[in-house]
């Protein structure tokens, strides 16, 4: 995997927009390889898997900790060498300050799709998130000069960067995030696609916080039972938790913020709703409502 990963990075790092495009389809391989590819089966007839052609092996969320590739890809990940979210965010920036023009428009869309999946399969590298640097690179794509799909697409993975990591949701306000995403939604100029994705981060913004999910070297050592779950409640309880199910403190990077709070507390749905007003008044009232109706999300995050 490790050389899998040195073509790759190669790739990523070079000025060159084909090789860069050529890079980035080495990691979606990569992940798709982790993901997709189910245990080998007997082999079948020809007309048997021209049946199964479009029904692929999945390996589902509870499968891959058991997954020896994926175990790899997960301990390859706790470094500074192999973390693919890193290398992502490096060439991103790079497409961002030289695609200007357009001309690197769906490159930036490809980085965006792979880096959440990368934070979905490796939640610890979200911390790289609690820097304002990165942070604010998510925010500079939802800028009214990038096209939508770019706007659409920094939008979810801001949503993804921030769920269970209230410490990159205090980073996200300091930066004055949620003046950019309600100046967005408000401006006249925003189409309708993008709207639908801010009203999405709102309703995902003033639902209850879960304790941040810290480095993840314990459970690997033991084995990882079920890494992965479908709530993020439970993802967060695999991540941060100790037998009591008590949020972890041992995350690096975690300090403390002003006036000694620590950086990762949590805030109420009504301390947000405070925030949210300043800019839409009037507005979470039926947003909170809408929460409580039809509980988007599956309810997973109520």
């Amino acid at each position: 995997m490790e050389s899998l990963l040195s073509v790759a990075f190669d790739n990523l790092s070079s000025f060159d927009g084909s090789k860069i495009k050529k890079g980035l389809k080495q990691v979606e391989g990569l992940l798709a390889q982790i993901c997709l590819s189910g245990p080998s089966s007997p082999r079948k007839p020809s007309a048997a898997r021209g049946r199964d052609q479009e029904q692929a092996s999945r390996k589902g969320l509870s499968d891959l900790s058991g997954d020896p590739a994926f175990c790899e890809f997960f301990k390859l990940q706790e470094g500074f060498e192999w973390n693919i979210a890193q290398r992502l965010l490096t060439t991103l920036d790079w497409l961002v300050v030289r695609g200007g023009d357009g001309q690197y428009d769906l490159l930036i869309v490809n980085a965006l799709d792979l880096i959440q999946g990368v934070l979905l399969l490796h939640p610890p590298s979200k911390v790289l998130f609690a820097r304002s640097v990165h942070m604010n690179l998510l925010l500079d794509l939802l800028e009214p000069i990038n096209c939508p799909a770019i706007q659409s697409a920094a939008i979810i993975t801001l949503v993804v960067a921030l769920l269970d990591m209230p410490q990159n949701m205090r980073v996200f306000e300091q930066l004055d995030g949620l003046l950019t995403i309600t100046s967005l939604f408000k401006s006249r100029e925003t189409g309708r696609e993008v709207k639908f994705r801010l009203t999405e981060f709102l309703y995902f913004y003033l639902t209850p916080e879960a304790p941040s999910i810290p480095r993840a070297e314990a459970r690997m050592s033991a084995g990882a039972p079920g890494l992965l779950q479908p709530s993020p409640s439970k993802l967060a309880k695999v991540f941060g938790g100790n037998r009591n199910g008590e949020a972890r403190a041992d995350r690096p990077g975690q300090g403390r913020g002003k006036g000694g709070q620590e950086s990762d507390a949590t805030l109420s749905v009504e301390e947000k709703k405070r925030l949210v007003d300043r800019y839409l008044p009037g507005v979470v009232d039926e947003l909170l409502k809408d929460l409580d109706t039809y509980k988007p999300f599956g309810g997973v995050l109520s």
